[in-house]
């Protein structure tokens, strides 16, 4: 597995372990890697930083677009793994929307239930086809 891909794992993992017990996610980083749970990446820090920072435009993006599904109503996994897409897609210039959306279809597929991978993928391509105006 790529270095990016076990980053965006990781940090999938801290931001759903933070939303589980209402935790701040930076906290949750920062005792993470105080307790040595494991190496934690550059970019691992750069997607937790990132999503937290940008939750609130990233959550109004993912409530216009995951028609039919509020974001409460989805799987947690999911709705974590959107936000790391869409933080990827909107506020990420370094990742090809392409990668960012495979990579966050490959989280749910192993992680997910059996419909999760395309409705990720069509809440992420949309959001990546209407990228311009949503920046």
């Amino acid at each position: 597995m790529a270095a990016r891909s076990k980053a965006r794992k990781r940090a999938l993992d801290i931001l759903f372990a933070s939303e589980l017990r209402s935790d701040n996610p930076i906290e949750a980083l920062a005792t993470t890697v105080a307790d040595g749970e494991g190496p934690v990446n550059v970019y691992t820090t750069e997607l937790v930083e990132g999503v937290h920072e940008n939750r609130d435009r990233i959550d109004e993006v993912l409530r216009e677009y995951a028609q039919g599904w509020t974001l409460e109503r989805m799987p947690a996994v999911d709705r974590n793994v959107l936000r790391i897409g869409v933080f990827e897609i909107l506020f990420n210039a370094d990742v090809p929307d392409a990668v960012a959306m495979s990579e966050s279809l490959a989280l749910v597929r192993e992680l997910s239930t059996d419909d999760s991978p395309a409705f990720v993928n069509g809440v992420l391509g949309a959001i990546a086809r209407d990228k311009s105006s949503l920046v």
